[in-house]
């Protein structure tokens, strides 16, 4: 089996720099449409039989581009959402940018886990809900052929990708990045999940976590 992981299309939240890792608030933009339109021609002949989809607004929009194109339904779970920023949902101020930047640090450098926004959730919450979902995909699919899609979100990505790819760490997605419609394909073998492609670059399938 093989997982497929992109993020959405720009939105107008990112161009607002605004914090809307909630609801149905802010669709993509005209380039953000564009993205995903892209997207959706570079996975035509990839094979995709399922597509699960953050249920923020930019993620479903996505996702219904991409679906309707390649002529395959999706499902909407949350464990793709992005992670609750709590209290600073909302705002786009550069203070509450400097605490998102800290909370971030904490977990990424300090392995400080267990710290969030007030409101918001815990590095342990995310990973809980996320390497759970995909766990799941794997007992459900292991011993198939499937090619599956999931659309999400770069924060979730940056903190999650290298809890479940086996020879991809931070230092590995600061040197790719995670550009909009970024497209990683991992593929399951004996000892996890592989990462394939990043975009559409052959990555160093030995590589392994420092």
């Amino acid at each position: 089996m093989k997982i497929f992981f992109t993020r959405h299309g720009e939105s107008e939240a990112n161009i607002l720099h605004e914090f809307s890792n909630r609801g149905l608030r802010h669709p993509l933009t005209q380039l953000g449409r564009q993205q995903a339109n892209d997207l959706a021609g570079r996975l035509k002949n990839r094979s995709i039989q399922h597509i699960y989809s953050s249920p923020v607004l930019r993620a479903v929009e996505t996702t219904i581009i991409i679906a309707n194109h390649l002529g395959i339904e999706y499902e909407i779970n949350e464990a793709l959402s992005e992670f609750d920023v709590g209290t600073l949902e909302g705002r786009s101020d550069e203070q509450a940018w400097q605490i998102f930047k800290e909370l971030f640090d904490s977990w990424l450098h300090h392995q400080q886990l267990e710290q969030s926004v007030e409101g918001g959730e815990t590095y342990y919450g995310i990973r809980d809900r996320f390497v759970s979902f995909v766990d799941q995909l794997i007992i459900q699919y292991h011993y198939s052929n499937a090619n599956l899609l999931c659309v999400s979100h770069g924060g979730l990505y940056w903190m999650m990708l290298p809890a479940i790819l086996e020879n991809v760490d931070l230092e590995f997605i600061k040197q790719k990045g995670l550009d909009y419609t970024a497209l990683i394909v991992s593929e399951l073998h004996s000892d996890g999940l592989i990462c394939t492609e990043w975009y559409s670059e052959k990555s160093a399938g030995e590589r392994r976590r420092a």
